[in-house]
């Protein structure tokens, strides 16, 4: 079975993130970047899958500009056995372009699984994989907790607000990842060093047949206001007093 993980270039997560003076976009420069996390999980399950004997082959797919193949590089130093680049100049693509790139991706590669993260943390909108699965026609299970493979089907148990939830989903599937999935494994230099001589295909949307209209514009961006400070009180007569005439919530 064939594994198809989908991944994003983001921002890593312990970086601090900058906006530019100007207000018109965050600042990258000289900025450490990474694979999304949600998506770095989805690549160590699939590659945990084929350790295991389940999957016979990992392919990784990105979209955006060149610099995201550093991306596909470091899946494939996970263990990912081939990468795919879909290169696009407009790196702010609204989610039913990337699903219908991803889409095309999958068609060409028919493989029994797609994993992809459940959200991105730059853009944090939860619709992706949903999105590609309904493009599809696949059954999807999201936020996953755990994947099991097993005679054509997958098990998979999701987190849901009043506890787990198990599914049974009919194979091909797509299945997002949640945290607690999996922890990473830490990539070593020999990784690396394999990992620039895997095959990494290069292809565009007008290759795949896919025509991109981004509907979302970014209009500006703004530093977070800066939490104030707590007070303490005396009693909960002057807590009372506080909430009833000074933040008007009583």
């Amino acid at each position: 079975m064939k594994i198809v993980v989908a991944v994003k270039r983001v921002i890593d997560y312990s970086v601090k993130v900058r906006v530019k003076a100007d207000n018109t976009d965050v600042d990258l420069s000289n900025v450490k970047m990474s694979i999304n996390p949600f998506d770095e999980i989805a690549v160590e399950e699939a590659v945990r899958l084929k350790e295991a004997g389940v999957a016979s082959e990992v392919v990784v797919v990105t979209i955006g500009a060149k610099a995201a193949q550093d991306q596909i590089r470091s899946a494939m130093a996970m263990g990912a056995d081939r990468g795919i680049w879909v290169e696009t100049a407009d790196s702010n693509l609204n989610a039913l372009s990337v699903a219908k790139l991803l889409a095309k991706v999958v068609q060409n590669e028919q493989p029994g699984l797609v994993l992809l993260g459940k959200q991105a943390i730059d853009s944090d909108n939860n619709q992706t994989g949903q999105m590609l699965a309904a493009l599809l026609n696949y059954p999807q299970a999201t936020f996953a907790s755990k994947v099991s493979i097993a005679e054509g089907k997958a098990q998979v148990t999701r987190e849901i607000d009043g506890g787990l939830q198990t599914l049974s989903l009919t194979l091909p599937a797509v299945v997002t990842s949640d945290l607690r999935l999996n922890e990473p494994r830490y990539v070593k230099l020999p990784d690396i060093m394999k990992a620039k001589k895997k095959p990494l295909d290069a292809t565009s949307p007008e290759a795949l047949g896919v025509s991109i209209h981004n509907t979302i514009s970014l209009l500006k961006v703004e530093t977070p206001a800066e939490r104030q400070a707590g007070i303490k009180v005396e009693s909960v007569d002057a807590l009372i007093d506080l909430l009833k005439n000074q933040a008007k919530v009583l």
